[in-house]
């Protein structure tokens, strides 16, 4: 039985299971048999999406994002460096699939992302002869890339990444070559320029560790300086790529609310779970900060012993626990992929390894759990 299959099978299966109380002549609600079903009055689930998923290559991927998923992002074609590998020059034809695929199934699309420092096209930044430009250089090179890649999907794309990764665990902005030429203005520049090639579209800004608290007072300092400066920020973005023992849930939930206090939306945007050792204490997503591949660092090569699928399971049901808890203040939840194949964390911190992250295992099957978080948001309907 191939993988598209099975997925269908197992959708018809469960839903079977959930109507036979039904029919039995019990009072008993139909069981919801998909994410995006039992978190649909809740917030929108999201998938981030690989080229060969926008492009309808992967079927047993994308059977699984048309059953879970109500929202998506691009996880790489809409970087600048893709977008506009040299000056002037564009490249809109995985964004275009992207954006096209996203409207035909009537899913939240999210634009990933416009000003981030390390996925940024070496041109952006210096001259002909290889020094930095200057500052009035770079804010116009800001401006017309975000001017043509908003404007190109105005009232198509629903929110942007306008600015990803700013600010540094210790709270202060991270020395980026925006943040070197422009100073710390190039953020409510960025956030300007996309208000103005799409005034409907929300904009939001994007990290990763939030959950520190050094990192999330920086974070709220910066917001309210836009704020202040009559800056639009519709929402936060707290990437959530955790392991099974960082962070705690109760830091996670202190900047839910502090965000919130904003009046700011909240998302996920970025979440995934590693099984896998870190070999160092502080883990975040600095894509820069790897380590060298350790044969002791990857024990789960074949497959995930059921003992750590059951902790992997209970540490997503914490976290989806307290995302319904506010769920007054979180618009969105995104998986950082659709299956453990497809995942950024087999190769970071350390490439080469075998990590189980995501609620879909490499052939697009679900995880033990995945049920379990359906009925968690079911379950709160009831209370």
């Amino acid at each position: 039985m191939n993988a598209v299959k099975t997925i269908v099978l197992f959708g018809a299966v469960a839903l079977g299971v959930a109507c036979s109380s039904t029919l039995s002549g019990t009072k008993e609600e139909p069981r919801a048999t998909s994410l995006k079903e039992a978190y649909a009055d809740k917030f929108y689930m999201g998938a981030a999406l690989n080229l060969n998923q926008i492009w309808e290559k992967d079927e047993a991927a994308v059977a699984v994002v048309l059953q879970q998923f109500n929202s998506i992002v691009a996880e790489n074609c809409m970087k600048s460096m893709h977008v506009q590998p040299e000056e002037g020059r564009f490249y809109f034809r995985d964004a275009d699939k992207f954006v096209e695929f996203g409207e035909r199934n009537n899913m939240h699309i999210v634009g990933h992302t416009l000003v981030w420092h390390s996925q940024a096209p070496n041109w952006f930044f210096v001259d002909a002869s290889g020094k930095d430009v200057s500052r009035e250089v770079l804010i116009e090179r800001m401006r017309n890339h975000i001017h043509t890649v908003v404007s190109r999907y105005k009232g198509r794309v629903h929110g942007w990444d306008v600015v990803n990764e700013a600010i540094l665990d210790n709270g202060d902005y991270r020395n980026s070559k925006f943040y070197q030429i422009i100073g710390e203005d190039f953020i409510p520049l960025a956030f300007k320029f996309a208000q103005e090639a799409d005034p409907d579209a929300e904009l939001y800004y994007n990290d990763y560790s939030t959950a520190v608290p050094t990192k999330r007072a920086g974070i709220v300092r910066m917001v309210k300086k836009l704020q202040e400066a009559g800056v639009k920020i519709d929402g936060i973005g707290m990437q959530e790529h955790h392991g099974l023992y960082h962070p705690d849930v109760a830091e996670v939930e202190k900047t839910i609310v502090e965000f919130a206090a904003l009046g700011t939306k909240v998302m996920v945007t970025e979440m995934d779970i590693s099984v896998l050792p870190h070999g160092r204490a502080n883990v975040g997503a600095e894509i820069s900060d790897t380590t060298a591949y350790d044969e002791k660092l990857n024990p789960y090569t074949e497959g995930l012993p059921a003992k750590k699928m059951e902790e992997l399971g209970n540490r997503y049901k914490a976290f989806f626990e307290l995302y319904l808890k506010h769920q007054d203040k979180i618009s969105r939840v995104t998986l950082w992929g659709v299956g453990d194949g497809d995942s950024w964390k087999n190769d970071w911190p350390i490439q080469g390894r075998t990590d189980y992250p995501l609620l879909f295992d490499r052939e697009y099957q679900p995880k033990p759990f995945l049920q379990d978080l359906i009925d968690l948001a079911s379950n709160s309907q009831k209370k």
